[in-house]
């Protein structure tokens, strides 16, 4: 179990059912996600022409992953994962840790959001 599910389950466990950020809601607030390295973007901004082709440092660029997570909302939210090792670099485990750094930033901008219509809706019934 995932730190972020056992926190969850003791909250659901305590009762605590005040407006809040689940999980869930933080799942459900992304649009797509879209994952690339940044040697992958060194070729597309060259359209992979001969600027492209000796591309200094190209293994370096090849072993950072970056993840686009697109909000419902039309925002964007980014995720890195560098590997220190060319022997240890795996792209999928490089797009969960990329995905995760992403996801964890929703939290502070849900939770304002969340906070903003509490505020809006105490002020409202003054």
């Amino acid at each position: 179990m995932s730190n972020e599910a056992a926190i969850e389950g003791e909250i659901q466990a305590k009762g605590l059912t005040a407006p809040r950020l689940t999980p869930a809601l933080i799942d459900h607030s992304i649009a797509s996600e879209h994952y690339f390295t940044a040697l992958d973007g060194v070729d597309g901004h060259y359209r992979g022409g001969h600027e492209a082709q000796g591309v200094e440092h190209a293994t370096q660029l090849s072993l950072l992953t970056f993840c686009v997570l697109v909000l419902r909302n039309g925002f964007t939210v980014t995720g890195e994962s560098a590997c220190a090792s060319p022997e240890n670099f795996d792209p999928e485990i490089g797009k969960k840790i990329a995905r995760a750094n992403a996801r964890e930033k929703i939290w502070a901008f849900e939770g304002y959001l969340l906070r903003e219509k509490l505020h809006r809706a105490a002020e409202a019934s003054r």
